[in-house]
């Protein structure tokens, strides 16, 4: 018999994800170039020519065991061994390789993560606006995923809210900056309250409260800023990382966990993950992969593009009378619906082939999500669309 609970999910698949299939069937019938999709953040730029060049060495130049062969379970040791050096020395933080787990991207790290922190039961909490894929990847762990409403005046953590849902059952809190849907990064200051916060009630309720942050937007920051990187902040953090964003590799399916020296079983918990691969199937990513990462060093696309796109649209929908927070990074801008159902809104924005999704899929009802992630010459035409969407509908 099939798995009822999976059937289930048949009635409840990604939104995004109907959309953008939408996308590729309305752009076989008038030209997808007429078709203004921004359902899907897929990235539109180049991998850097270094990581190119790099796996075109391997192939040419390595022993085809070395390649094909499986990795060891926790990673290449010289992928985990560079991995610990970057980011020693980027952030000031004295990982060794011990710290350092391979993982078939961000969403691998996650599934790691929640599983090593938590038993059936357990409570994560999580911030609206979210990447909704947060809910099936916790519920299949057993733990309990509960949301803090979001502040929508900036979309930084509203702590009054966040302090209620605190209770001994929570045994970590899952964070995203740079955010997917809303582009805000979390300030140092928000992340010094969190960390005063978890500390005090690790304290209160005699056991760890890991921090679980969710980081493949890490390195798209506009402005010239930098992401605040949580491991400073906070010794029980694990950090979630994927190459899909800042090095545009989604499709390779590569990323690690790392663990800050100083939490909890630091010395062991890439160790453990290995084990928990045995259970759920994520072990050994690429082998491949896992060279060309340490073979190409700390390499990232040119992502000034999406900086362009950003100030291109924030600024049409500003002066559209659109409610919106501007994107300090990612791909992504999330303004208010200009009314109330947010799903009514974007149903109407398809009859002008513009393709935006509902906030409700976010934790943010009324809002909706633009993936800027396209050109800039189709984000130009778009902006009469969308002017003549809003004149037509809500003028």
């Amino acid at each position: 018999m099939i798995n009822e609970q999976y059937k289930a999910m048949l009635n409840g698949k990604s939104v995004i994800r109907e959309l953008a299939e939408y996308a590729t069937a309305r752009g076989k019938e008038i030209g997808y170039e007429n078709v203004f999709d921004y359902t899907l953040g897929n990235p539109s730029v180049p991998c850097p020519e270094e990581y190119t060049k790099a796996v075109l060495d391997i192939y040419k130049e390595m022993d085809p065991m070395a390649i094909h062969g499986y990795s060891p379970s926790l990673g290449n040791p010289q992928a985990r061994e560079y991995l610990a050096k970057e980011l020693s020395e980027r952030f000031g933080i004295p990982y060794e390789t011990k710290h350092i787990f391979m993982t078939s991207g961000a969403a691998s790290s996650l599934a790691h993560a929640f599983r090593l922190v938590t038993k059936p039961g357990d409570e994560i909490i999580g911030f609206a606006p979210f990447f909704p894929e947060y809910r099936p990847y916790i519920k299949d762990t057993g733990a309990i995923f509960k949301i803090v409403p979001p502040d929508t005046s900036d979309f930084q953590i509203q702590f009054e809210e966040f302090e209620k849902m605190l209770n001994p059952n929570v045994s970590a809190v899952l964070i995203n900056s740079p955010n997917n849907p809303s582009g805000v990064i979390y300030s140092e200051k928000t992340l010094e309250r969190l960390a005063s916060i978890l500390e005090a009630k690790q304290k209160e309720y005699g056991h760890d409260i890991f921090i679980i942050s969710d980081e493949p937007y890490r390195e798209i920051a506009f402005d010239g800023k930098t992401t605040p990187y949580p491991s400073k902040f906070y010794d029980n953090t694990i950090s979630c990382y994927s190459y899909s964003k800042g090095m545009s590799l989604p499709g390779e399916r590569i990323g690690y966990m790392a663990f800050n020296p100083k939490c909890t079983d630091a010395d062991i918990d890439a160790v453990i993950c290995g084990q928990i691969s045995r259970g759920i199937g994520h072990n050994c990513p690429s082998a491949t992969q896992q060279i060309a990462i340490y073979k190409t060093g700390f390499k990232l696309s040119d992502t000034s593009v999406y900086e362009t796109n950003a100030n291109l649209i924030y600024d049409q929908l500003v002066e559209l009378g659109f409610e919106v927070v501007k994107p300090q990074g990612t791909f992504y801008i999330f303004p208010k619906a200009l009314e109330e159902d947010a799903n009514v809104f974007c149903k109407k924005a398809m009859k002008y082939d513009l393709l935006m999704v509902p906030g409700d899929t976010f934790g943010c009802p009324g809002y909706f999500r633009m993936a800027y992630c396209i050109d800039t010459d189709k984000v130009k035409r778009s902006l009469p669309v969308l002017k003549k969407f809003v004149e037509e509908e809500y003028k």
